[in-house]
């Protein structure tokens, strides 16, 4: 398995909006995400910190990305 890389939730989102993705509402410092098809996740907006390696996984299973679509 590939080794996660640190990502900040700016460059998630950005990622995630390369792959089709669109924020639908953000609550508090929550910003929901979804695809055309159907997929959608959740990601923390906590400015200056790095997501939690269990979080980015999770985000990454919602989505159906790869760790190397990073």
């Amino acid at each position: 398995m590939t080794k996660l890389p640190a990502v900040t939730a700016d460059r998630m989102l950005a990622i995630l909006r390369r792959h089709g993705f669109e924020i639908v509402r953000q609550s508090g410092s929550h910003a929901v995400v979804r695809h055309a098809d159907g997929r959608w996740t959740t990601v923390p907006m906590h400015k200056g910190r790095d997501l939690a390696k269990g979080t980015l996984h999770q985000i990454l299973h919602d989505t159906r990305l790869t760790p190397e679509d990073l």
